[in-house]
Formats: C-alpha cells, structure tokens, sequence
C-alpha cells in the first residue's frame, strides 16, 4: 500500500516505473517526472476470446490525491460489477451547476424598468432612491421565491420606527408590485406583501394647507402683499394665481407662447399636458393641455407683466436667471413676509376658490328655486383640472362648458378685486424699505 509520503518523493528515473497500492491501482512515474495514476482492468473479450486487459488513466498527481485516487478506483471496480466499463466520464460525474440566484433586487430592477416608462422623471428617481435606501439593502440580494411576509416586515417596521408612516405604506405598494410582476410571470405563486398594509399604523390624515376661504379676508390678503416692497413681477404672479386658481408649479412655468387672443373676446391660457399634474399617460394624452379662460382682470395682469417681461420666454422668470422659472418659494415668501405664515400658502387659492365660488353657486341655486347640486359645482372642478377617473371622460371635459367657465371666471375677478388697484400701479414704485426711516416693518412711530 502506498503512502502519501511515498508519493510524493516519487523521482524520475531512467526509464518509467510503477509505485503500486492496490486493487489494480498503480501510480506511473514517466523519466519526465509526470505522475499519473491508472487502474489495469478486465472487460469484454479480446481476438483469442480471452478477458481483454485494459487501462484506465485516473489522473495526474499531485492534482489527483491518493486518497481521490483510491475512492476514483472503487467507483470503477463498483461500475465493473454492474458489467459497466469505466470510463473518466462515469469515474468522475460532472458536478451539477447550480443554478444562477434570481434575487429580490433583480426583480425590483425588472419591475422599475417596466413601470418607469408610465412615471415623470422626478417620481421615477424617488421610487428608484426609497429602493435603494430601504428595501434592497435588506432583501434584496435574497431568493426572489423565498422572501416571505415576515422578511418583507423587516423592511417596512424601520420605516415605521423613524415615523415615516406614509412612506412604509408607499413601500409596501412599491415591494407588492414587484410581487404581482414576479406572479404575472410564473416565478412565484402569490404577493406575501399583499395583506401587509394591516400590520401598519394607519396613515395619518393628509393635513391640508393652510388656506383662507373667507372673500373679505381673501381680499385683504391681497391687499398685504401688494402692498409689501418687493418686485412687481412678483405681485403680478401673486395676482395671476389668485386669479386663475392654477396649480403653483404650472404658474412658474407659464409661457408667454402659451397665452392665446389675448386682445380679443376670448383670451385663453393653454397650459401644456406635459406641465400639467399627472402620470406619463396623462402628460401623453393628445388634446390633454388645460384651457384656463382669462378674466379682462388676468389680462390686465399679463399686458403688465410683459413690460417687465415680454422679451424673454418666461412670464415669471428667476430674478437673476431670466431662461429660468421663478423661484416656488418667492410667492410664499412674499406671504409671510404680509403676515400670512401658517394661515395661506400659494396653494390655498385653489381651496379658496374651490370654496367661495361653490358656497356662491349653491346659493345662487337655491335662491332660483332648484333642488340637489349646482351644476356649476362640476364646472368648477373642471376649472380646477381635477382628473376625473374614465379616460373618455377627461377628453371630453378639458374643452366643455368653456363659455360657462369663461363667466364664471370674470365673476370670480369681480368679487376678488373689486375696486382693486390695477396692476401697472406696481411698475416703478420702490421694491426694497430704506435700512432706516419711517413706515420700514418693524420701525417704531
């Protein structure tokens, strides 16, 4: 019987010889040094019809081990009872390979990839970021087939812990769509984030902005910021918002290629689909722009900001960069410094037109002797570009009722600024107080 000792002093000699161990198991030693180990066998029959003797080259050493070696040889000598000849390929099996992991984190790439295409590029980062920072670190680089419910709860509970409780139910929907992706295509069975939202605190209620919704109040609310030092283009904005009850963000952004017939009987505001509130399919939608109907009162705010303005491609440009939008704080800025803090936001004229104008159609309604809701109540949702839920729907509504829109607007001028200064008071009159002297905020009498 050898040894592993012996194998290895093992030198080549003048001409080749064999170290035997055993059970037909030999290690040859060629005059090169190549050591090989082999197994002498008999199979089959040779010409004379005797046992035919052969060969079987196991391996080379040191590659192949003496104890490889003899376990290679018992698996040869077990295939010969069987009346099998051994061969390197049945001697040694290949190993299976295993299989590439399909990971959490590879479908959550798959599933983003897909929906990406629906979403503005904004919320695509946002979703792509709550991912990387909260679920693949955790889960993600498990079996896609072995996350569980409880594996996806250890994702959701830190959320939970730092009070992002909005934020675990956004993740949550976020980790059960990857879920449902990964059933539509067979790689699991079910969604085990589906029934998670329970296992969560309540989302808290969606606190609203502040907004003032009384007209007086409203009225004198644009009296204190119009009367503020600042720069006109920013009354001017702060008069147009009020006006048309846009959404903040489509205000910054307005166009002067966006303003139609401005000089006729029907001047309108066509802001694009792509700058509008909404998902890839709506920002897609042919025919999706929103039609704001101006008021003689927007106009005036318009042919006055384009004195200031007029030359370039915004209305309200950034102070210092004129190709750029102003600023979403300068308006909320110019609130507080009225003394609005906490109690109305540039938003909040969209909650105060929603409301005085409805309160004012209800009763307008009754008064006339007809039961149920104002019709105007849908008009003015429809003023507010609201997005109804059926597609067909929507498409009809963007142009419909336009000449009740267009009156419902000029009422809703008339009541805000009513025996209100124009706006091309503000051009040339001083933006700044002097650091010292009377009437400066905050100067004593």
């Amino acid at each position: 019987m050898l040894s592993d000792a012996r194998v290895r002093a093992a030198k080549p000699a003048d001409k080749p010889y064999k170290l035997t161990d055993g059970g037909q198991l030999y290690l040859l030693v060629t005059v090169h040094g190549t050591r090989s180990w082999r197994l002498n066998y008999k199979f089959g029959s040779n010409a004379a019809g005797r046992p035919a003797q052969k060969t079987l080259v196991i391996g080379q050493y040191p590659a192949l081990s003496l104890k490889d070696a003899r376990e290679a040889r018992d698996r040869a000598k077990a295939l010969l009872v069987r009346g099998v000849e051994p061969t390197h390929a049945n001697v040694f099996p290949v190993a299976e390979v295993p299989k590439p992991v399909f990971t959490f984190r590879q479908a959550g790439l798959e599933w983003y990839r897909l929906q990406k295409a629906r979403w503005s590029k904004v919320h695509a980062a946002d979703v792509l970021a709550s991912l990387e920072a909260d679920v693949f670190p955790r889960i993600g680089a498990m079996p896609f087939d072995q996350v569980t419910a409880r594996a996806v709860m250890t994702v959701l509970q830190p959320i939970v812990d730092r009070g992002a409780v909005e934020t675990a139910h956004r993740t949550r929907q976020r980790i059960s769509g990857i879920f449902v992706y990964g059933v539509a295509l067979g790689l699991i069975e079910s969604d085990p984030a589906a029934s998670l939202a329970v296992a969560l605190p309540r989302k808290p209620k969606a606190k609203a902005q502040p907004a003032i919704t009384d007209l007086r109040e409203l009225r004198q609310l644009l009296i204190d910021c119009e009367a503020e030092r600042c720069r006109p283009i920013t009354k001017f904005a702060l008069r147009l918002l009020a006006l048309t009850a846009v959404r903040p963000g489509e205000l910054h952004g307005a166009r002067w290629e966006e303003f139609e017939g401005l000089d006729g009987p029907t001047p309108l505001w066509r802001i694009p689909s792509t700058r509008m509130k909404g998902d890839l399919d709506r920002k897609g939608e042919a025919g999706g722009d929103h039609l704001v109907p101006l008021a003689p009162a927007a106009v005036e705010v318009i042919e006055a900001a384009s004195a200031l303005t007029g030359s370039g491609p915004l209305i309200f440009p950034c102070d210092r960069h004129s190709h750029r939008p102003m600023s979403e704080n300068t308006i909320r800025a110019l609130l507080i410094r009225a003394g609005y803090y906490q109690r109305h936001v540039p938003h909040g004229f969209r909650a105060a037109f929603s409301t005085i104008m409805n309160e004012r159609a209800e009763r307008q309604w009754r008064s006339s002797g007809h039961a149920g809701i104002s019709p105007d109540r849908a008009i003015i949702d429809l003023m507010l570009a609201h997005i109804p839920q059926n597609r067909v729907e929507s498409a009809y509504n963007r142009a419909a009722y336009m000449e009740r829109r267009r009156e419902l607007a000029s009422e809703w001028a008339e009541i805000l600024l009513q025996d209100m200064w124009p706006p091309r008071l503000h051009i040339g009159q001083p933006m700044r107080w002097a650091a010292t002297g009377p009437n400066r905020p905050g100067s004593r009498r």
